[in-house]
Order: C-alpha cells, then structure tokens, then sequence
C-alpha cells in the first residue's frame, strides 16, 4: 500500500501521454514520478507491448501495469455485466480503467493526462467533473500539440505504435465500442477477426453499439473515420460523450 504521493502520469500507449513522462520527470524529479498504465492489452494491438518497454528504456523508468481484479479483459465486462456503450461511456473503460485508477490512487496524488493544445474541451470538462482530484494537463499547458508529440517520439527513435502507423487516431483496443461508423468499418477491413467477435457479441447480448444498427448489418460504406470525432480510453469518467 503507497503511503506518499506521486506525480502520476496515466500512461495509454499514445505518444502523447510518453511525452507525458518526460516532460513530467524534468518537471518533477525521477523518483517523485510514476508511469502507471492500466491493462488492457488483451485486446489491443499486440505491438502495444514493444511500445510501453521503448518508452520504460528512453525515459529510464518502468511502466507499472495495473489489473482489475474483478476483470479480465473487455468482453468479460461485457458479459459480467450487459453492458456495451451509452451516452456516458463504455462500461470497459469504467471497469478495466477508472476503477483500477481510483483503486490504486491516494490522497495527494496529482494525476497527469496526456491531453494537447487541441483538446481544451477535454481539459475543461475534465477540470470541472473533477474538483476533488490533482489535475495536471502538463502538455496542454506546455502548448504541445499532438503531431509535436508524435514528433517527439520519432526523434527519440522510438517507432511509433502500429495503429498509428495503420492510419486509426487513437490506440485503444480494436474494435472500441466508442468508435464511429467509418471507424468500425476500417476495423472491418483491417481487423476481419476482431469485427466479427464484437458483431457476435452484440447479437448474443442483444445490443447495439449503433442505435438501430447491428455491426453485422452496418453499410460497408458508412462514416468516414478520417472525419470523425476523436475518443479515447481513459482512467478518469467519461464527460460529453457523443457517439457519431
């Protein structure tokens, strides 16, 4: 059981939030800092895991990984508890995320989230949901904007992790029930597999990510996900989510 307060930077296997960690051991000291990542690598890219041992090398320090002990993975949530996606979030994330979070955190602690300059309405909604936490948008108030971050990253020569390279703005698991149509049907073309686990799933629970729409019944040519909204999987509450 920690007894004294870190910096703690919640670490996504993004870019952002490994420049996170820098930016947060210069500010903060080496031993005053933690990079904690919460598990859920069951489901997301494989390459997932070269990328938090790169970032452990370049920065000098280990990524701690963080379980649910009530969850393994993804679809166990789903199945333990009926619960894909609503207007507040996913169900994943509450469990396999925010809880691990509020698990693992102490009184005193400040948490650091890897949030640049074009996220000011996640940072603000964030700061107003959240008046009972340390909150430190280390990137947003060092005016990093996401290619700086991804830039960063190259120049360290650390490669940068394979959904990006695939063309996806985000590294959450694939397949995301709070993906958009475009995005589901690019997991469609790219990850036949995965498709058809989350269709199956949604038939056997008798839900829909799509309101009205079944994955297996989703216009091939449906949303364009080089367009669409921009969603993560974080470990605080889901605000002003909106599923397009």
């Amino acid at each position: 059981m920690r007894t004294e307060p870190k910096y703690i930077v919640w670490f996504s296997c993004g870019a952002p939030s490994a420049v996170c960690g820098k930016l947060a051991i210069e500010e903060y000291g080496f031993n005053n800092v933690e990079l904690c990542y919460c598990n859920t690598f069951a489901y997301e890219h494989p390459d997932n895991k070269r990328f938090i041992l790169d970032v452990g090398v370049w920065l000098n320090k280990q990524v701690k990984i963080l379980s649910s002990k009530q969850y393994k993975d993804i679809f166990d949530v789903f199945d333990k508890t009926g619960w894909l996606v609503g207007p507040k979030g996913a169900r994943c994330t509450t469990e396999l995320k925010k809880k691990v979070r509020e698990d693992y955190e102490i009184v005193g602690d400040t948490h650091i989230f890897g949030l640049t300059v074009e996220e000011y309405g996640r940072v603000n909604a964030m700061t107003e949901h959240h008046h009972d936490l340390k909150l430190d948008f280390i990137l947003y108030r060092k005016q990093y904007t996401r290619d700086m971050c991804l830039q960063e990253i190259k120049d360290a020569g650390i490669r940068l992790p394979t959904m990006y390279t695939m063309g996806y703005n985000n590294n959450n698991c694939i397949g995301c029930v709070k993906g958009g149509k475009g995005y589901w049907n690019k997991i469609r073309k790219d990850f036949p597999l995965a498709f058809k686990k989350m269709a199956e799933q949604e038939r056997k629970m008798g839900t829909s990510i799509f309101e009205g729409c079944y994955l297996d019944e989703l216009d091939p040519k449906a949303g364009n996900h080089k367009t669409e909204h921009s969603f993560e999987c974080g470990v605080m509450c889901q605000v002003n989510f909106n599923l397009k």
